[in-house]
């Protein structure tokens, strides 16, 4: 992922949904998603090559958004004193794990929720402590459009006398049935069954740009990860 994308993702101070326009791409650890195109053949299986009247391979498209954390963002690493980068004076690291996705795409909003964990360490075991740490959910179109962001709060708690503490939290998304809906066309150019001989038997739809274009346009990601400040993401990005 560009280091100018992790900086957009994590700096920027909103604090409720907003909509913004559409730029250009590139990052991350995809943790649950949406599969590249649609086909519905016969009895096949996602990723088997169906051979009922053409061919060609069977997978499943879903209009849930997919779900990933940024590279560099996942994880935070807090410093006391709070100046200083050196090893000994780190006082808690802590990690996001155990996302689980939960989409409903019953109506035409289709409504995607992500659980998760955060497990951290600290220090010293000293007397019980919790510790505040801020994230972001953000929802991107087409790989580059930042759609929404939300900010919000995870709380660790450490056990008195316990160097390891966990917190958990949730992040959710609403995105229109219609705008993550492959066109007619499209999807008809993607599915139609190929035979040997046919011009365009060799011919990877998904090589032509327009089709790559509508595909691109209909994807979408819930993006999860700490609100870093730029120190803490340079410190990220150099370990």
């Amino acid at each position: 992922m560009p280091l100018n994308f992790a900086w957009r993702a994590c700096l920027e101070s909103l604090n409720v949904m907003m909509s913004i326009s559409l730029p250009s791409r590139k990052f991350l650890t995809v943790l649950f998603g949406t599969a590249a195109v649609v086909t519905v053949a016969g009895c096949a299986k996602d990723n088997e090559i169906d051979i009922s009247g053409g061919v060609g391979i069977t997978a499943t498209r879903s209009a849930c958004p997919a779900v990933a954390i940024p590279m560099h963002t996942g994880d935070v690493t807090l410093f006391d004193p709070a100046t200083s980068r050196d090893a000994l004076a780190i006082d808690v690291v802590a990690a996001i794990t155990n996302v689980t996705p939960q989409c409903n795409e019953a109506g035409e909003k289709v409504f995607q929720l992500a659980t998760f964990d955060v497990v951290a360490t600290r220090r010293d075991a000293g007397p019980a402590r919790t510790v505040t740490l801020p994230y972001y959910a953000t929802v991107l179109q087409g790989g580059t459009a930042v759609v929404a962001k939300r900010l919000g709060n995870v709380a660790v708690t450490f056990a008195e006398g316990q160097t390891r503490g966990t917190g958990q939290a949730q992040a959710s998304a609403y995105v229109d049935r219609a705008a993550a809906t492959l066109p007619a066309d499209i999807q008809e150019r993607i599915t139609r069954k190929r035979k040997a001989g046919d011009q365009d038997a060799a011919v990877d739809p998904l090589s032509q740009p327009e089709v790559r274009a509508a595909v691109q346009r209909a994807s979408f990601e819930l993006l999860v990860g700490f609100q870093l400040t730029q120190e803490q993401l340079e410190y990220n990005v150099r370990r």
